[in-house]
């Protein structure tokens, strides 16, 4: 085998263990699918009093954060849990409202929505994203497409050990203008590694570079997230590392909370427009101290996203909260 070869697969292998296994999720998926409803639905009661094992103010505002509303609603449209079956197209969202679905009466009903969503439903829907301002009750936030999306990583490299410059790859879209402005104004400046992954795009001079791996990210002190579809895929598993997710601030948000994060705190913001990218992170290489509690907030807000038990109950509680206001 070639020495590229061995070098690209290597890296392929060794990211391999910086992602969630699909393996793994997609076979304790379809065993679920052969479990009986009935079995669950005997457990919900029993699942549901786990409540009293944790911190209930703490639950209470993140359910109340993840569905809105406290008063009766009714549906013009619905689904009933019997009729919702098995999604090939979409898969993943259908595995993970099914987790907890299945553990709810097949009479109930629901509407949802699949995918990148960056509108607000006209009727009480569970969705994967919304929309952090404006009137966004009608969206109600699941864990959905998780396996790509809940990525944390163990990084071992300290801050004042990387590399100092801002990382990014990503697709470039000509309808994200934000994304093209970036890649335009920084994609030679020598604080910055940036470049686009998507050899499909005609007339579009900027450098094609090849897709990094997250280890590799981790070698920089500072990573780029720039929400695409709806949000930065990345900023979970930058959060959760010793290297600082710089972005401008979100307008989309998802089970993480995006729209709870706090600017130069969390994250480190920028304007819109970029113009001050190079003083803000040249400040925080200046002052590590700042930046290491930067770094610290941000391992703080994942870490409560970790507890498999809590998250599992939260998903519950909020099935159960929107069923009990159905009318």
């Amino acid at each position: 085998m070639p020495m590229e070869s061995m070098q690209k697969f290597y890296a392929q292998f060794r990211s391999a263990f910086w992602k969630n296994s699909k393996f793994t999720y997609f076979l304790l998926n379809y065993l679920r699918l052969i479990i009986p409803r009935k079995l669950c639905q005997l457990r919900l009661e029993y699942e549901l009093k786990k409540v009293s094992d944790f911190d209930r103010e703490y639950l209470q505002k993140r359910l109340d954060y993840y569905l809105k509303i406290d008063q009766k609603f009714a549906l013009k449209k619905g689904e009933k849990l019997s009729d919702f079956k098995y999604r090939a197209r979409c898969k993943n969202y259908f595995f993970d409202i099914y987790q907890y679905s299945r553990y709810f009466p097949d009479t109930h009903t629901m509407n949802y929505i699949l995918g990148d969503v960056t509108e607000i439903p006209e009727e009480l829907s569970f969705v994967k994203s919304r929309p952090i301002h404006g009137e966004n009750e009608n969206s109600v936030l699941l864990k959905l497409n998780k396996v790509r999306h809940f990525v944390f990583v163990n990084d071992k490299r300290d801050f004042e050990d990387k590399e100092f410059k801002l990382l990014w790859r990503g697709k470039a879209n000509p309808r994200k203008k934000t994304r093209m402005n970036f890649i335009e104004e920084y994609h030679n400046h020598p604080l910055c590694d940036i470049g686009h992954i998507n050899d499909n795009l005609v007339d579009f001079d900027y450098e094609l570079k090849e897709k990094l791996p997250i280890y590799e990210h981790l070698k920089y002190q500072f990573v780029m997230s720039l929400e695409g579809n709806d949000v930065a895929t990345n900023l979970k598993w930058v959060m959760s590392s010793n290297s600082i997710a710089v972005m401008p601030r979100p307008k989309y948000e998802t089970w993480f909370m995006e729209g709870t994060l706090i600017p130069d705190y969390h994250y480190i913001e920028v304007k819109d427009d970029f113009s001050d990218l190079i003083e803000k992170i040249t400040f925080y290489h200046n002052n590590p101290v700042a930046s290491k509690e930067i770094i610290r907030n941000a391992n703080k807000h994942v870490e409560q996203f970790k507890n498999k038990k809590r998250e599992k109950l939260l998903s519950l509680l909020v099935m159960d909260k929107y069923f009990k206001l159905q009318k």
